[in-house]
């Protein structure tokens, strides 16, 4: 089992959703966030007030999966998530030890679906 986290572009989410539904994943959490990166933000004026914005809008999202999973879910990612250009984002794939279904009890890979 593995937990995918991804930081993509917020106007990318619905073109990753519409991947990862071709590929029969649907189940996720999803947040805003901010972070920083290669893109390094810009520079604004407010007011006559100049400031460097660094910290940029991203959405986090959380898909656990078994094993089989992981490369159609990154393909899916990335396929729905890629510009081109910089900030199209990150993903981390992290072990997941375990996964209980609070409703069911269930345990492991049956607990993810």
């Amino acid at each position: 089992m593995k937990l995918i986290i991804a930081y993509i572009q917020p106007h990318r989410l619905e073109a990753v959703k519409t991947e990862l539904a071709k590929h029969d994943v649907a189940k996720m959490s999803v947040t805003n966030s901010l972070g920083c990166g290669a893109q390094k933000g810009y520079h604004e004026s407010y007011r006559g007030v100049e400031f460097d914005v660094n910290l940029l809008k991203k959405v986090r999202l959380e898909i656990a999966v078994n094993d089989t999973f992981v490369d159609t879910t990154v393909n899916a990612i990335i396929a729905g998530a890629r510009t081109g250009e910089i900030g199209d984002g990150k993903i981390f794939i992290l072990d997941l030890s375990e996964c209980i279904r609070i409703r069911t009890g269930e345990k492991g890979g049956d607990a993810i679906g």
